[in-house]
């Protein structure tokens, strides 16, 4: 195998004081911000100190005990992140405690801003909770149609540090938040203890041109790190390609941190693109080791097929076939869990192990 090196050639990225400005200052066009002109140049001032001088994690602390290196500087809000997954792993292995379902609403349409109609999704995602909690399930319900209607929602991009090296992918993502760029905010650090404490895990989502919405795939790429993901960054001392590459070639395990929870996909569309989404939907949650909890518990069907978008909310309300198809499938998991919680639910697999695991 040849010696990795850690290849490098792509442009600055580096801005002027003007540009900078010039961005920073986009939050602000408001003309009521006028009357605080003075404090707005006050800040300014103090974001481009931090740009310049990129403090990506301006409060830190020891890592301590239980890190490969204790006197590493690790971001508070890692940290945070960190503990927040530990108490939700406490969660999920509380043999006493009801079956948490995580229900996943993928649609980005809301009647709180545009288009000012609920989705589809929206109204499937209720049918299943209720069925859940009838069913004696402790339901969570994940909203990303907040992160186009509700102000400082946002999920930002993967930047693929899997593919330098697995190690180089911290559980939780440590990319962000990036206070130097301005990219805070992250609702990852709330997403991924959601996922942790659930038994079960549910998705209600439409087809856009045969892929998922924008903010389930921003998701679904965030969610990297769930799989394989480097639970101690301070082993890579924050995100040292070189470090990462070791680490990797000295042979990694592969941490599956979802490993043996269950899932339910139903995935609508009007026309296109429902069942290829609902089987890479399928096909993602298994190779993170997720398991299906049967096969009534994945859907993809079309509501109003090839009718127009105005009369949508009438198909669905009397497509009374694919309402039960949404009930069966919140049933089957729904009884899934709670078999599996009484050791009733087989694992043929169990102990096995992949030959080559990536």
């Amino acid at each position: 195998m040849p010696q990795p090196d850690v290849r490098k050639g792509m442009p600055s990225v580096e801005l002027s004081r003007e540009e900078f400005e010039r961005r920073f200052r986009r939050h602000f066009e408001d003309p009521a911000f006028a009357a605080v002109a003075r404090e707005i140049a006050a800040v300014a001032e103090v974001a481009w100190d931090g740009y310049i001088k990129y403090r990506k994690s301006p409060r830190t602390r020891k890592a301590g005990p239980g890190f490969a290196d204790p006197d590493y500087d690790l971001s508070l809000d890692w940290i945070e992140a960190h503990e927040a997954i530990a108490a939700a792993q406490t969660r999920y292995q509380d043999r006493n405690a009801k079956r948490r379902i995580l229900l996943v609403n993928g649609s980005a349409r809301s009647d709180q801003t545009c288009p000012g109609e609920i989705s589809k999704s929206w109204r499937l995602v209720k049918i299943a909770e209720t069925v859940l909690r009838d069913a004696g399930c402790e339901v969570e319900l994940l909203d990303l149609s907040l992160l186009a209607s509700e102000a400082g929602r946002v999920i930002y991009p993967c930047k693929a540090c899997v593919s330098t090296a697995m190690p180089l992918c911290h559980w939780p993502c440590s990319c962000y938040p990036n206070h130097a760029l301005g990219q805070t905010g992250d609702w990852m650090n709330e997403i991924y203890p959601k996922w942790i404490a659930a038994h079960g895990v549910m998705i209600v989502t439409p087809v856009n041109w045969y892929q998922v919405p924008g903010g389930l795939k921003a998701m679904i790429d965030r969610l990297v790190c769930a799989d394989g993901g480097n639970p101690d960054p301070t082993s890579t001392h924050g995100k040292h390609p070189d470090e990462a590459k070791a680490l990797e070639l000295k042979g990694w395990n592969y941490p599956r941190h979802l490993a043996g929870r269950l899932f339910a996909v139903i995935v609508h569309g009007d026309v296109i693109g429902a069942e290829t989404l609902r089987r890479s939907l399928s096909d993602w949650l298994t190779d993170i080791k997720m398991i299906s909890a049967g096969a009534l518990a994945e859907c993809d069907g079309y509501v109003g097929y090839n009718e127009p978008y105005a009369t949508s909310h009438q198909a669905l309300d009397e497509d009374e076939a694919f309402q039960s198809d949404v009930r069966n499938a919140a049933l089957t998991l729904a009884r899934a869990v709670k078999l599996q919680a009484a050791g009733q639910f087989p694992h043929a697999d169990a102990g096995l192990k992949e030959a080559v695991e990536k």
